[in-house]
């Protein structure tokens, strides 16, 4: 091996650990790796940043605005209409949704098409008296399906199909990915809603109609004792008494460095306690004002203008890429300037019992706010988090919604017949959206998942180093070595093993960034089509369902549902094993060796 070789495996050695130890951010990650791969030569300084303007970049980010740019509009609306009626039966409302998620997210980003449908689910276990843990893993699992029915399902089949013009002069179109997709989607969505939704835990799939909206029953928040409290030098027995037909419970009382629990009965209250509070969020708000109390953070949502019913309550959930991932509540300024406090937080259904300011924010939790009604969706969003409510539409933007879905159905028909390159089609989707007004300027690059391109920016040329060096040819040799004798058949379906375990616990992209390359050098060796183990790779890629780390909804869905890390193979890995044994033997028809 030489020196560039080695070195450039060390570099992709380094970015499979820190992605792995998730530290931090996958786009930092793979920035800081572009980074040492110029400095070490393998990538020429001139080329560094020629991956932000890649097609693959370029068409996934056309993609991200289009998508939001429906969900905004309630394009996507008769979707969801068709899960109420479907809710009367445990398996018919598992399949609605599992379904619904594989159809919209075949033509959406399938985070987004999880933005949409979650808060449309915890609703709807609601009025099922369902638990939110037995719906949302299908939910999730079905979006990841979805993407892989089309090109721009997911960015792995994006990825993989401009890669092929490298190899085979060609990309892969619109819909080469349907025969396989369509019917790998359908056989693990078929499996999902008869017998897979089984799997999941019993703990995150029990309850009814009374286990709570998000399967979280309550929060712990502070409250603070203002200095006109009419409590005052009441005891904490005397409280419990006033607030008996109250669903809440007094867990601490904190006085300077001080705290009183089990002995706390008999103090009296004085000004600037504070009380930790055990309730759900309608109880908490009932408490609140019964006993005359103030949040915490109280000074950051009153406004003089502002009066006690313009303040409302909400819920979130922290999504893989936000701003507060890694941050310490006591260190956060975003929602203060916003006039919005953070209340509470809970993980994987559990409530946080210490206190607040010193807690570190991860994807997956969810956040209680409180603030002005109108100002909380924008925080919230800026914020980089999932609302967990139904948001209400205006009725301006649903008189657009058929403009804008026939825009992007003029796109997918142009990139589909070869009219034009798929990036510049969505290109101009996007262009025209904005030139007509139909999406304001001001909300263009809202629904971009920046981390994304960051990490697709800085992995492609890294990618590509992989070649220039000959990496790929490094390790083809491995491989080949280790397949010994084995049927071509074999190799396709070790390679596709080995790309669902990356993707288990990388980014799905970059997974198939540093697969695709190494698919299609296996293939060259072997002396077969590169197509077969393309279209692997993008199953394979896609197809992340071990861990909550290794796909995004996966993450988005752990604080509602009340997952633990450990619960997702249960299900996902008898799922995986159903994918590879359908997809395989659809690749090796549709697309022969």
């Amino acid at each position: 091996m030489t020196t560039p070789q080695i070195t450039l495996l060390v570099i992709l050695l380094a970015l499979f650990l820190l992605l792995l130890w998730g530290r931090w951010r996958y786009d930092v990650v793979a920035f800081s790796a572009l980074m040492a791969a110029v400095v070490s030569g393998i990538v020429p300084a001139n080329e560094a940043f020629l991956g932000f303007g890649h097609p693959a970049t370029v068409t996934v980010a056309a993609i991200l605005i289009l998508s939001r740019a429906l969900l905004n509009s309630g394009a996507t609306d008769f979707a969801t209409r068709l899960i109420r009626p479907a809710e009367a039966r445990q398996g018919t409302h598992i399949a609605s949704l599992a379904g619904i998620a594989a159809g919209l997210s075949a033509f959406m980003n399938n985070v987004g098409t999880l933005g949409l449908l979650l808060p449309v689910t915890l609703q709807s276990a609601k009025r099922a008296g369902r638990a939110a843990g037995l719906l949302l893993m299908p939910l999730s699992f079905g979006a990841i399906l979805g993407g892989l029915i089309t090109m721009i399902g997911t960015p792995p089949n994006i990825i993989v199909a401009t890669y092929r013009a490298q190899v085979a002069g060609a990309e892969f179109s619109m819909f080469d990915f349907t025969p396989v997709g369509l019917v790998t989607a359908l056989a693990g969505v078929a499996f999902i809603a008869s017998f897979g939704w089984r799997l999941i835990p019993e703990s995150a799939r029990s309850g009814g109609a009374d286990a709570g909206l998000l399967d979280i029953e309550n929060y712990i928040t502070e409250l603070v004792v203002p200095e006109d409290c009419p409590q005052i030098g009441k005891t904490l027995k005397e409280i419990e008494e006033l607030t008996e037909d109250v669903e809440a419970v007094v867990v601490d009382l904190i006085r300077g460095k001080q705290r009183f629990s089990g002995a706390a009965w008999q103090k009296q209250l004085a000004a600037g306690d504070v009380l930790k509070i055990e309730a759900g969020p309608e109880a908490l708000d009932k408490f609140r004002s019964k006993v005359g109390l103030e949040l915490a953070d109280s000074a950051a949502t009153k406004t003089p203008t502002k009066k006690e019913e313009d303040l409302s309550l909400a819920e979130a959930v922290v999504a893989p890429g936000s701003r507060l991932e890694g941050r310490r509540v006591g260190g956060l300024r975003l929602f203060r300037y916003r006039a919005v406090a953070l209340l509470a937080i809970s993980r994987q259904g559990k409530p946080f019992r210490g206190r607040l300011k010193d807690f570190v924010i991860r994807r997956g939790d969810v956040l209680l706010l409180h603030g002005d009604a109108d100002r909380l969706p924008d925080a919230i969003a800026a914020a980089g988090c999932l609302p967990l409510a139904e948001r209400a539409l205006s009725f301006g933007r649903r008189r657009h919604a058929p403009a804008i879905a026939g825009i992007f159905l003029a796109a997918v028909a142009a990139a589909s017949f070869g009219l034009l390159p798929i990036q510049i089609a969505f290109g101009l989707a996007v262009a025209a959206l904005v030139v007509t007004g139909l999406l304001p300027v001001r909300e263009l690059y809202d629904g971009i998942d920046w981390p994304v391109i960051v990490l697709l920016g800085s992995l492609i040329p890294v990618g590509g180093a992989l070649e220039t060096t000959g990496t790929t040819g490094v390790i083809t040799e491995v491989i080949l070595f280790l397949a010994a004798d084995l049927p071509v058949a074999m190799v396709l379906l070790l390679i596709m093993a080995v790309t669902m375990t990356l993707s288990d616990i990388l980014n799905n992209a970059a997974t198939a960034v540093v697969m695709a390359p190494i698919g299609a050098a296996v293939a060259a060796d072997l002396g077969v089509s590169a197509d077969p183990f393309l279209m692997g790779i993008a199953v394979a890629a896609s197809c992340a369902f071990l861990t909550p780390i290794g796909h995004q909804n996966n993450a988005l869905i752990m604080g509602p549902g009340g997952y633990r890390f450990g619960d997702y193979w249960r299900m996902g890995l008898p799922l995986e094993v159903i994918i590879i044994a359908v997809a395989l033997p659809m690749i090796l028809w549709v697309w022969p060796l």
